[in-house]
C-alpha cells in the first residue's frame, strides 16, 4: 500500500486532487483507515489516476470520466474518448475563426473592400427553397446543394443562394439555393425558378466563410456611404467553395447586396 503522499509523488497529482477524486468517486482508494481516515493506495492504480489526469487536462466532465474510468470494454472506452475529442476540434476550430475575425476587424488600417454595382438580368435556375432555421443553414444548404447536383446535368453557371432579411433579424426564414441552368428539371424538392432582374452591390469574400460577417459588415458600409439602400434578400455567388477545393484559401465567394439609389451620388 502507499500513502496518498507517496501516491502524489508517483503520479504528480497533489494531495489536494487525489482527496478530490476520492470525493467524486473517480478514483476510490484501495482503503481507507478506518480509525485514522488515512487513504491508502495500490501500485496497480497508478495508471488508472494518470489516465483521469489526462482525461480532466482535455476538459472531459466528471460524469463521463467516471463512465471511461468504470468502463471494461475497451471499444466503449475508446468510443466515449473519442465523442470528446470530436468535441475539442469543434471548440478549437470556432476559437481560430473567432481570433481571425479579431485580427481583421481590429487591423490598424484595413484594405478598402472593393465593391462595384452590378445590373443582374433575370435568370432561370433549378432550386430548392425553403424556411430554415439560422443555426440549422448549413447543414441545410449541403442537402439541398447534393439535391441540385445530382439533379442538373448541365448547370450554366455558379451555384448561388439567396438569404431572406429575416434569416438574419429573427433567426429563421426562407433560404433558396440554386443552380443556374436553361432547363431546370423538376425532381424531389428541385424545381424551376425565375430570379427576378436586380441591381446588386457586389464584393468578393476571399476564403473560409468564418468572416464573412465581416465583409457583409464592409458591404453594407460602402453602401450607406454611397447613399443607397438594401432592398430583398442577400444573394450569395459561390464562384469556388469546398465542393471545388479543399484548399479554403483559393475560396471565392461574391456577397450581393439588392440596392437602390436614394440620393443623388
Amino acid at each position: 500500500m502507499l500513502t496518498i503522499g507517496e501516491f502524489s509523488r508517483l503520479t504528480h497529482l497533489s494531495v489536494r486532487t487525489l482527496r478530490r477524486y476520492h470525493d467524486a468517486d473517480l478514483l476510490v482508494p484501495a482503503t481507507v483507515d478506518g480509525s485514522t481516515g488515512y487513504r491508502y493506495y495500490s501500485a496497480d492504480q497508478i495508471p488508472t489516476a494518470q489516465v483521469i489526469h489526462r482525461l480532466r487536462q482535455l476538459d472531459v466532465p466528471l460524469a463521463a470520466v467516471r463512465r471511461i474510468v468504470g468502463s471494461s470494454d475497451p471499444a466503449a472506452r475508446a468510443a466515449l474518448v473519442a465523442d470528446h475529442l470530436r468535441h475539442l476540434e469543434s471548440e478549437l476550430e470556432r476559437t481560430r475563426a473567432a481570433v481571425t475575425s479579431l485580427r481583421r476587424l481590429l487591423q490598424p488600417e484595413p484594405a478598402p473592400v472593393q465593391v462595384e454595382l452590378r445590373a443582374v438580368p433575370a435568370t432561370t435556375v433549378a432550386a430548392v427553397e425553403g424556411e430554415v432555421r439560422l443555426d440549422d443553414v448549413l447543414a441545410w444548404y449541403s442537402g439541398a446543394m447534393a439535391e441540385l447536383d445530382a439533379s442538373v446535368d448541365e448547370p450554366e453557371g455558379a451555384p448561388g443562394g439567396l438569404y431572406d432579411n429575416a434569416l438574419f433579424e429573427r433567426s429563421r426564414g426562407h433560404v433558396l439555393v440554386y443552380r443556374p441552368t436553361s432547363r431546370p428539371p423538376r425532381q424531389g424538392r428541385v424545381h424551376p425558378v425565375t430570379l427576378p432582374a436586380v441591381e446588386l452591390a457586389v464584393a468578393t469574400h476571399v476564403g473560409e466563410h468564418h468572416d464573412i460577417d465581416v465583409t457583409y459588415g464592409e458591404v453594407g458600409t460602402w453602401v450607406v456611404d454611397n447613399a443607397l439602400a438594401v432592398a430583398g434578400p442577400v444573394r450569395e455567388t459561390y464562384l469556388v467553395g469546398p465542393r471545388d477545393t479543399a484548399d479554403p484559401s483559393a475560396w471565392r465567394t461574391e456577397i450581393g447586396w439588392p440596392v437602390f439609389r436614394v440620393a443623388p451620388h
